[in-house]
């Protein structure tokens, strides 16, 4: 993303220097999914996704998502995202979102990668959408269907996500001041289904508002996770870490 186009390595290396191993950094349209691929070559502990957002999926074709098959084929690769609906902001037309989706989960499905879910003010058109996919991918249990990215839901939502196989991601906002509706859901969440993530340069832990998130801050989200559900923060990243190479099969780091 362009916040960190003038210091990127420095990033990289304090996130390294602050105890963060491993990296997956995701695209959001053909441009950015092949930069993830060339960050993702350059350095040991980064990894990519390939994917179209649900904002930038106007005008895209099914030959745009063969292209994208093509970049999820590079062995740096470990899942199609960012993908999913965004009914919030409704910058792409709701039928270009919901006819691309299915298209890259129908991709994802033929590659046996993980998907990384956008879900905003959609769920009603993404849960049935999500259960008639899963119920037709023959991936084999112990692959995992993919993860609910800055899941915000409540313990009913985190429910039918459980049913169907799906992980969820958390961020820095658990913290904000109006957090405190999703801490509920966050602990019904078994503890073998939880990841971590930043959403950099986006969601900005408390602390930073109003600046550029970035990988080094993923610390405060283990502290702030661990103090919802009353556990050691050591357990939050062993377990979080633990999931993470689960679901994207990624190499011991």
């Amino acid at each position: 993303m362009e916040p960190f186009s003038k210091d990127r390595t420095e990033v990289i290396a304090r996130a390294q220097d602050s105890g963060v191993s491993t990296i997956i950094t995701v695209g959001v349209d053909q441009g950015s999914s092949e930069q993830a691929i060339k960050l993702a070559e350059s350095y040991s502990g980064v990894f990519a996704a390939v994917g179209f957002h649900p904002h930038n999926v106007a005008g895209v074709s099914k030959l745009d998502v063969a292209s994208l098959a093509q970049l999820a084929g590079h062995p740096r690769v470990v899942a199609i995202g960012e993908v999913g609906l965004d009914f919030y902001r409704d910058y792409s037309p709701r039928e270009a979102q919901l006819r691309v989706l299915k298209w890259q989960l129908q991709l994802a499905a033929k590659l046996g990668l993980p998907v990384i879910v956008h879900c905003r003010q959609a769920e009603k058109d993404m849960m049935p959408l999500l259960r008639d996919w899963v119920s037709h991918d023959k991936r084999p249990p112990e692959q995992p269907p993919g993860v609910i990215h800055c899941f915000s839901g409540d313990t009913n939502t985190a429910r039918e996500y459980l049913d169907m196989g799906f992980f969820f991601s958390l961020g820095a906002y658990i913290g904000y001041p109006t957090s405190g509706r999703l801490h509920s859901a966050i602990r019904s969440i078994p503890q073998d289904r939880l990841l971590i993530e930043t959403d950099c340069p986006y969601l900005p832990p408390q602390s930073h508002r109003g600046r550029r998130n970035e990988p080094a801050y993923l610390l405060i989200t283990v502290g702030l996770l661990a103090r919802i559900r009353q556990v050691p923060p050591e357990q939050i990243a062993q377990e979080t870490t633990q999931n993470a190479r689960r679901l994207f099969r990624l190499p011991e780091g």
